[in-house]
């Protein structure tokens, strides 16, 4: 299949390895940012191919696993409510609250749907108008676009059966935020591919520029990803630090100018706070004034409520790479994907998950 078998070619994926061996003289630590690089990294082993001085941390780039506590609340609140159709992506339904998760609501009675797309959500509302649809707007920079023309939509054609309870947050915030910390272990960036076909990639000159720290971007599939490392490490050996782009059959420097245009148009910057990590500034979205009547928290009064994670659950930590899922006293116990304590373990992008899926059984091998 064009673009996707030539991507995970054996051959291509030796010589790639090849290389990277006889590039690393030293110990570099390299971040992917995305959960789905995360899960083709484990999923392929490729964290296990590479030469023993390089280590890949995985970094915050799940929206759902980051998407805090209090909001999880908030939405199971809003979903408790009668009259409402509360719809979501599918792994969100799963995310633990702090007393239960949207499919509890769902066993109880409660109106939970799962969507793909802002605009299931929109239609669902058009074919109930006497009932209050509410969409759980989760995501990076990837999906915002999709956000932002459903409210426009909604606004044309004067829908007031239709909210959303917002989570969106920007990736370079959070990754200078991870540099800036005196526990950073980060030497190098692997930059989302999918996130870069929307923002560009110009956006981290100015964290390779300011850090000197190399930005790689990075497609999802082993070629993809091991061009990155590649680039990455090259780029260490010798010093250097910029952006490169590793996926340009996707991403250009400018990215998509219609959908960051949508995005301004609906959204402004705010404070965010993000599970297990706490609040990073200027590092999410929230509706305009103009667009506020959208805005669920306001619609439902659910502001007032506020929530405190759970002492046991390191996710936070796996997130800014200073842990490895298998870390955790309760990782593959007492937190598995049928009684998580943590949205890396439900989440399809989420670390946790993915040790689990792909690196559980050498974690019971070390075990006995």
């Amino acid at each position: 299949m064009k673009h996707l078998s030539e991507y995970r070619d054996p051959g291509l994926v030796k010589a790639l390895l090849s290389r990277i061996n006889a590039v690393t003289t030293r110990p570099w630590v390299i971040m992917e940012i995305c959960g789905g690089q995360t899960h083709s990294i484990v999923k392929n082993g490729i964290d296990r191919m590479l030469p023993p001085q390089i280590e890949l941390v995985h970094g915050p780039g799940c929206p759902v696993c980051v998407t805090p506590l209090e909001l999880i609340d908030k939405a199971i609140a809003i979903a408790s409510f009668p009259n409402v159709i509360f719809t979501s992506f599918g792994d969100m339904l799963r995310v633990p609250g702090s007393k239960k998760d949207l499919f509890m609501v769902r066993a109880a009675g409660g109106d939970v749907r799962i969507v793909y797309s802002p605009l299931d959500a929109l239609a669902l509302a058009r074919q109930f108008p006497d009932k209050q649809v509410v969409f759980f707007a989760v995501g990076f920079e990837t999906t915002t676009p999709n956000t932002a023309m459903t409210v426009k939509q909604a606004m044309r054609e004067g829908m007031n059966n239709f909210s959303l309870l917002v989570s969106h947050v920007l990736v370079p915030p959070a990754m200078t935020a991870l540099l800036d910390s005196p526990l950073n272990r980060v030497n190098a960036y692997l930059a989302a591919g999918h996130v870069c076909a929307v923002m560009g990639w110009q956006q981290y000159e100015p964290i390779a520029g300011k850090y000197h720290v190399p930005v790689v971007v990075t497609g999802f599939e082993p070629v993809d990803l091991l061009n990155g490392i590649l680039s990455a490490v090259t780029q260490l050996e010798r010093g250097e630090a910029r952006v490169e782009n590793q996926y340009p059959r996707v991403v250009s420097r400018e990215g998509n100018m219609s959908a960051k245009n949508d995005v301004t148009e609906v959204f402004e910057i705010t404070d965010r706070a993000w599970r297990g990590i706490g609040n990073i500034p200027r590092s999410g979205l929230r509706l305009r004034e103009e667009f506020a009547s959208y805005d669920a928290e306001k619609r439902f009064a659910v502001d007032s409520i506020t929530a405190t994670e759970s002492p046991d659950c390191i996710s936070g930590l796996v997130l800014q790479g200073l842990k490895k899922p298998f870390e955790c006293a309760a990782f593959g116990n007492r937190c598995t994907p049928q009684t998580p304590m943590g949205a890396t373990m439900v989440s399809s992008e989420g670390a946790c998950a993915a040790y689990y899926a792909y690196h559980r059984g050498d974690l019971n091998l070390t075990r006995q």
